[in-house]
């Protein structure tokens, strides 16, 4: 079955209507986000609510909820042993969901316990140095590091293991060297690696498109290969993908949902419709687009596929890594 991902919706295995029926609609529609308010997860939960409510596909609002602990785990765990069967609850998700699973640090529950819903917007990895830095594309970096690997200081937003550490893996091991041995800086979030890299503390940053796109547009760094598919619009149009450079390197950053396992046929339907309807909207594409999202709507069972595949390939990769 073809499946179309960036740019165009992807719903593949559920059948949908045009719109969704008003009598499932959900009685106390929530968004639970499995992390303190103001972070990835609080702002998937609020794509949905707001974007569910300006289109009208919802009648009343959307309360968005947060379980902090374990980047997610908690929320994880929650849902699956004390709402698996609540139809007004999902709950938010990214690649960094798929990544924690694949090591198990989900506890003991893996990519089938949940359902799989729809991801309706991604952000992209990139490999960012400082603007004065001598490296001008990824070849260089990697001959460069190639030749003296501990000379390079790598800093992500996040621990050993995390989304930021693998794509600096990624970089290690297209230069044929250990990812064991890298040297990794780990930062709280985007806007300390841009300090970092800013003040010359370190030599290479591994981020997320949207955090980085806007200094990379001002001077201030420079982003040398976005991991996406095609070249992004806006301040990174010029701006050449590590596919381009001859590295088949791909990171989506999707923002996603899932419910609980045991949630009926027709519940999960009816949000899988939902979803649907809203994502065709252009009162949708503001919304994304406001939360500085690139276009990327998988829905069902479309969806469902991407999530057990991502999982399959992050075992993979964080065997290769050591983890």
């Amino acid at each position: 079955m073809k499946h179309l991902f960036i740019g165009a919706l992807a719903v593949a295995g559920v059948a949908f209507t045009a719109g969704a029926s008003a009598q499932a609609e959900p009685s106390k529609p929530e968004c639970l986000a499995g992390a303190k308010p103001g972070g990835g997860f609080d702002l998937t939960c609020r794509l949905a609510a707001n974007a569910l409510l300006a289109t009208k596909t919802i009648n009343k609002p959307m309360a968005v909820t947060y379980m902090e602990g374990g980047v997610g785990a908690v929320a994880y765990n929650h849902v699956i042993g004390k709402r698996a069967a609540d139809n007004n609850m999902i709950a938010a998700a990214s690649t960094g969901s798929a990544l924690l699973i694949a090591q198990g640090k989900f506890g003991k529950y893996d990519e089938s316990a949940v359902r799989w819903l729809g991801a309706l917007g991604t952000d992209y990895g990139v490999l960012v140095v400082a603007a004065d830095s001598p490296y001008k594309n990824l070849q260089e970096l990697i001959a460069a590091y190639k030749e003296n690997p501990s000379d390079f200081a790598i800093a992500g937003g996040g621990a050993v293991g995390s989304q930021d550490w693998m794509k600096g893996s990624l970089l290690a091991k297209n230069a044929g060297q250990d990812p064991k041995q890298m040297r990794y800086v780990a930062l709280e979030g985007g806007g300390a690696v841009l300090t970092a890299l800013e003040g010359g503390h370190v030599k290479v940053g591994a981020g997320d498109a949207a955090e980085m796109s806007k200094h990379h547009a001002a001077g201030k760094v420079r982003i040398l290969a976005v991991m996406a598919p095609e070249r992004l619009p806006g301040d990174l149009k010029d701006v050449a993908t590590a596919r381009e450079q001859g590295v088949e390197i791909d990171w989506p950053v999707w923002r996603g949902y899932y419910v609980g396992k045991d949630v009926s046929d027709a519940d999960y339907k009816w949000w899988v419709d939902a979803f649907a309807k809203m994502a065709e909207t252009p009162e949708f594409a503001q919304e994304r687009e406001a939360r500085g999202l690139y276009a990327y709507t998988q829905i069902g069972q479309a969806f469902d596929d991407q999530v057990k595949a991502d999982v399959a390939r992050f075992k993979t990769l964080a065997k290769e890594a050591g983890m």
